[in-house]
């Protein structure tokens, strides 16, 4: 099954309506996005670190998301300076780019932060509650059903191709680097696909022979307290202070 191991837990991230978690990463991570100051991506890389220490996830869990992140400006920090042009600098046989430098070091730290708002965030509320606090802050239910609906799905599609893998495991399938490995691979994903589109319309049915009319009431129903609405507004505040330091930035380099 797949899991939601960082909504676990009994930290105030955890305990906060996932309606203004969502406000505050929106916030956060669209500060840094538009950002183009290192200024403005080294402090928020830091204040969303901090974050991320106080939801407390589990260490492991924690290293392998930012392994795969990682790879990707990996890949950014061998081609920039190779290809970015500008100014160079002699290091050992090669001249990289300091412009390109710059710009990997950028990228590494806005990527980082955002993912470290969004894991301490979002990703401490499971996607159900995610789904129906969308809903509250006034996204269209259509968006709100495609979120629900589809992690829903998901554990359908994971069922369909466990079950069909192990009957063809006991019919004796051995994979090999066959034609006929490729085709048993090929007739077990479209039929994973069937299943789960025939498993989808049943549960549809069920839903309308229980009186389903286009909107989900969900079995626990978080209430915004006043220790929300305080989170929130520090959240603001730091986004804020992201933002009053971009402009900063800007005027440094202004002439």
């Amino acid at each position: 099954m797949l899991e939601e191991p960082f909504s676990i837990g009994s930290t105030p991230f955890h305990k906060r309506d996932p309606k203004v978690k969502l406000l505050s990463a929106t916030a956060i991570s669209l500060v840094l996005a538009v950002s183009s100051s290192m200024l403005v991506a080294g402090v928020g890389c830091i204040i969303t670190a901090v974050l991320l220490l106080l939801s407390k996830p589990d260490p492991g869990l924690l290293f392998k998301r930012i392994f795969h992140v990682n790879i990707f400006t990996l890949f950014l920090w061998i081609t920039l300076p190779l290809t970015y042009g500008g100014e160079t600098i002699h290091f050992l046989f090669l001249n990289p780019s300091l412009d390109g430098i710059r710009l990997a070091m950028l990228i590494s730290l806005k990527s980082n932060g955002i993912l470290f708002c969004f894991i301490a965030l979002i990703a401490t509320s499971s996607t159900a509650a995610l789904g129906h606090g969308m809903t509250q802050l006034g996204v269209p239910q259509k968006l709100s059903f495609l979120l629900l609906f589809s992690y829903r799905q998901l554990f359908v599609i994971q069922q369909e191709y466990q079950r069909l893998q192990r009957a063809a495991l006991l019919r004796g399938f051995t994979p090999k680097n066959s034609l006929h490995t490729y085709r048993t691979y090929s007739h077990l994903f479209g039929m994973t696909l069937v299943k789960s589109w025939n498993r989808a319309e049943r549960v549809q049915q069920a839903m309308v022979l229980r009186g389903f009319q286009g909107k989900l009431i969900p079995l626990n129903q978080q209430k915004s307290t006043r220790v929300d609405y305080y989170f929130l507004l520090t959240m603001l505040f730091l986004s804020l202070l992201l933002a009053t330091l971009s402009f900063i930035s800007i005027s440094q380099y202004s002439p």
